[in-house]
């Protein structure tokens, strides 16, 4: 009688297994682009020395004040403001002053804007009227370059023409915003 030969058990090789583990881990962290917020492009200023504190005065007509409560309401220059928007106006008025009024600022160079917030303020509303503010100032440099606000913030300033529009711009009027620690009123 035939005898039955007795067959080996098929068997799946994974010695390579971790390998293969090690590659697809090496392809997706390779592949894989992770997200790098930005935030907000601020230039902070120098720590202060405590020999270099200088009291400097300066005139309540120069200072152009925004507050914003943890309610998110606007106060510009002491009086209430429903509608963020106006502030870019208001701030360009202020700033050139074209009609030599007393209450605002003396010069383009002299004005300074406050802008105070609550810490419960939202970040939407913070960043509107940071927008405003800043938009007031390149509308200013636009203005005084002949172009449009999105030129001039579109300006290559590695060329040497678009510098010195860019510069043309900006010449004497510096971006005086001062924004100051929040309070821990609301929130």
């Amino acid at each position: 009688m035939a005898r039955k030969k007795e067959r080996a058990k098929a068997e799946v090789n994974t010695g390579s297994m971790a390998d293969i583990a090690f590659l697809l881990l090496i392809f997706f962290l390779v592949t894989t682009t992770i997200a790098s917020d930005k935030g907000l492009t601020l230039t902070l200023p120098p720590e202060p020395d405590d020999a270099e504190q200088v009291d400097v005065k300066i005139k309540d007509r120069n200072l152009f004040k925004v507050a914003i409560n943890s309610a998110d309401r606007l106060l510009v220059e002491g009086e209430r403001l429903d509608d963020y928007t106006e502030i870019k106006d208001m701030l360009i008025e202020h700033i050139l002053n074209p009609s030599n009024n007393p209450e605002l600022s003396e010069s383009p160079q002299d004005a300074i804007v406050s802008f105070k917030t609550d810490r419960g303020t939202s970040y939407e509303i913070y960043i509107n009227v940071l927008d405003q503010l800043q938009g007031a100032y390149y509308q200013i440099y636009a203005d005084r370059a002949g172009i449009s606000v999105d030129e001039y913030r579109s300006l290559n300033l590695n060329n040497p023409k678009e510098q010195a529009l860019y510069d043309k711009g900006k010449k004497d009027i510096p971006m005086a915003i001062s924004i100051a620690e929040p309070t821990n009123i609301g929130g």
